[in-house]
């Protein structure tokens, strides 16, 4: 599985799950749209840490640089 997502989406995915996961568990926290939110920045996270987005490779796009990918 090559990379396609870059390091600054990475640095972008990252800043957006942290804001989700702080969303979803204080104000949230106990309620469907607080799961729901948990759940999107755990998506994101995923997506930041391992460096691959699967809409990304059914859309064809990539951000990565050529010397980035594995």
């Amino acid at each position: 599985m090559k990379t396609n997502v870059g390091s600054l989406d990475r640095l972008i995915r990252l800043l957006l799950a942290s804001a989700l996961f702080y969303i979803g568990i204080f104000p949230y926290g106990s309620t469907g749209l607080g799961m729901i939110l948990v759940f999107a920045g755990s998506v994101l996270l995923v997506t930041a840490l391992v460096g691959f987005c699967g809409i990304y490779s059914l859309l064809g796009i990539r951000t990565s640089q050529i010397n980035e990918q594995l």
